[in-house]
């Protein structure tokens, strides 16, 4: 299923062996599923490319991933194939600016073996000695981008990240390997920790950095890692999304325009309400558990068609 690299896991052990060491934390995001925004994608990207890295671990993808539902990319050129574009399904040991060792697992979402998958997870997060396994993800959410982006929390430790309110009591929605990743290691006694992002539903197949730099402060204050230069890159690259969003606003999208500024006296009603310490006091409905749920299968449908990230499209 895995196999260690050698090299990493001997750099982990002596992290481990230090006597100063509380365990690791160990961040974690699978690509394929449910992450509208492109939000754990963003966050994994700019991790990657802006903190020194090594690999301590690599899955079999041959084995867990279905190639023929999500076939890698080659480029051909001229009269003969010169790349491949390999998947990998690693474990890394990242240092973060203050040179904190912390742990990421990303790749592909698995498409099979999800129990031994998850068993394999919850072996290797008992060998490094993992404190706290964080995953953390977009939805789409009938919200606008004009205010603030909401998370919700969940897992054994949701109490690290607070937050006020919540749209959620109980959904049924489809599932995933990294939430039964969780529910596992949950179960088996470690403490886990989700973040989810609301994405605004009409941008949620584009790339949406703020919902990144939103999930990303919320992972550095519940577990103090330090991360300035990927907060940087996230926000420099919020900014520059906000200004397109307003851009196509300014050139009379009125449809577009029309359903960001219900959203806005929606969110802005809620929000008078909570402060008043009543959720009743406003005619504003909260989606019920069967709207999450078609809102997310809806979501899943558009990217399973080919849907790509763009410009913000109408849900």
């Amino acid at each position: 299923m895995y196999a260690w690299e050698q090299s990493g896991l001997r750099a982990v052990d002596e992290i481990i062996d230090e006597p100063e060491n509380a365990g690791l934390v160990m961040l974690y995001h699978f690509e394929g599923f449910m992450d509208a925004g492109d939000t754990g994608e963003q966050l994994v990207e700019s991790v990657l490319e802006s903190q020194p890295h090594t690999t301590v671990a690599r899955f079999d993808v041959d084995r867990l991933i279905d190639y023929r539902a999500r076939r890698p990319a080659m480029t051909f050129r001229r009269d003969e194939w010169v790349s491949y574009d390999t998947p990998s399904l690693e474990l890394r040991l990242v240092r973060d600016a203050t040179d904190t060792p912390f742990l990421l697992l990303s790749g592909p979402e698995p498409d099979t073996e999800w129990e031994r998958f998850t068993a394999a997870v919850r072996e290797i997060v008992d060998r490094v000695h993992a404190r706290l396994a964080v995953s953390f993800q977009g939805i789409p959410m009938g919200v606008p981008h004009t205010r603030p982006v909401g998370l919700t929390p969940h897992g054994n430790r949701s109490e690290l990240v607070p937050v006020q309110g919540t749209f959620f009591n109980e959904a049924e929605v489809p599932g995933s390997a990294a939430a039964l990743t969780e529910l596992r290691l949950a179960e088996s006694g470690h403490d886990v920790l989700g973040v989810v992002a609301h994405v605004p539903h009409y941008i949620a197949r584009s790339t949406y950095p703020d919902a990144a730099l939103v999930v990303l402060e919320a992972i550095t204050s519940a577990t103090g890692l330090v991360l300035p230069e990927v907060a940087h890159n996230l926000r420099t690259e919020a900014l520059r999304t906000q200004n397109e969003i307003e851009r196509q606003l300014a050139e009379g999208d009125e449809e577009l325009t029309s359903v960001v500024r219900g959203l806005e006296q929606q969110y802005d009603a809620l929000a008078g309400a909570e402060s008043r310490g009543s959720l009743v006091a406003e005619p504003t409905e909260l989606p019920s558990a069967d709207e999450l749920g078609e809102e997310f299968e809806r979501f899943l449908a558009e990217r399973e068609g080919g849907s790509g990230p763009g410009e913000p499209g109408h849900s």
